[in-house]
């Protein structure tokens, strides 16, 4: 192809025909112009493929670090709802019900003095931030709904940090000053373990009556009723929103599988 480009501009050179000449060498121009192009926009179509297909695979780890999310997050609403039941048991003994089963009551307060912070898997979200590779969503819905449970993770994280606060002055410190933990902890592990592991310890019936008159304590109790309903408000909406954002997924990595 180029050999014959060649005869032709020199025939025409020869021949002394300029007129046709640079008619032709527009045209020679302008067959090159579209062959780079075209290379161009090969090129660039190439590229575009590249990082949708790095794209889909960002989608793809979200997706999956959502489902490892909700489920962690509905084990821990259900885990903090045993424990409202059991702060709410334990404040009725404060309100004057008698106190009979000492190791039922133990159990109740152990659990709740032993509650845990929940924590996100978001290794993706934040590969994305920190790589500078979050414009590559380019589906902005999915975006905004990351950068929503994102938002609400935090208000989540700042509740917990206010509850443990209440905790440490209303629970941890009085019971740290007033009762002898060993009993309680060896007690409670033979009673939950009906007798498997532990040791068998008896807890005096007088144990918890100083306990009961300590208005800290009480507070603390009440405050994680109202503390773990709040949070597990948050954590509801955080599933609410997180099962949302996989379906947005599911239909944006659907376009690419039609």
């Amino acid at each position: 192809m180029i050999t014959f480009f060649r005869k032709a501009r020199k025939k025409l050179l020869t021949e002394n025909k300029f007129s046709k000449y640079l008619i032709y060498a527009i045209g020679e121009i302008a067959l090159v112009v579209i062959g780079i192009l075209i290379a161009l926009q090969i090129n660039n179509n190439n590229d575009l493929r590249k990082e949708r297909i790095k794209e889909l695979h960002y989608l793809q780890n979200i997706k999956s670090d959502l489902i490892i999310n909700i489920d962690e997050m509905k084990h821990y609403i259900e885990t903090r709802n045993d424990l409202i039941s059991a702060a709410q048991r334990i404040l009725e003994y404060f309100e004057g019900k008698p106190l009979i089963d000492l190791e039922a009551f133990n159990a109740d307060g152990l659990g709740i003095y032993s509650w845990q912070k929940f924590y996100q898997n978001n290794n993706t979200f934040q590969e994305l931030v920190n790589s500078g590779n979050l414009a590559m969503i380019t589906n902005e819905l999915i975006k905004n709904r990351l950068m929503g449970i994102e938002l609400l993770y935090k208000k989540m994280k700042y509740e917990e940090d206010h509850f443990r606060f209440d905790t440490e002055n209303n629970l941890y410190k009085p019971i740290y000053a007033n009762l002898d933990l060993n009993p309680m902890i060896k007690n409670v592990e033979f009673y939950l373990s009906k007798g498997k592991s532990g040791t068998e310890t008896i807890i005096p019936n007088d144990y918890f009556d100083e306990f009961l008159r300590n208005t800290n304590i009480k507070n603390g109790f009440v405050l994680t009723v109202l503390e773990f309903t709040t949070l597990n408000g948050q954590m509801q909406e955080m599933i609410e929103e997180s099962e949302k954002l996989m379906t947005s997924i599911s239909n944006e990595i659907g376009k690419d599988v039609k």
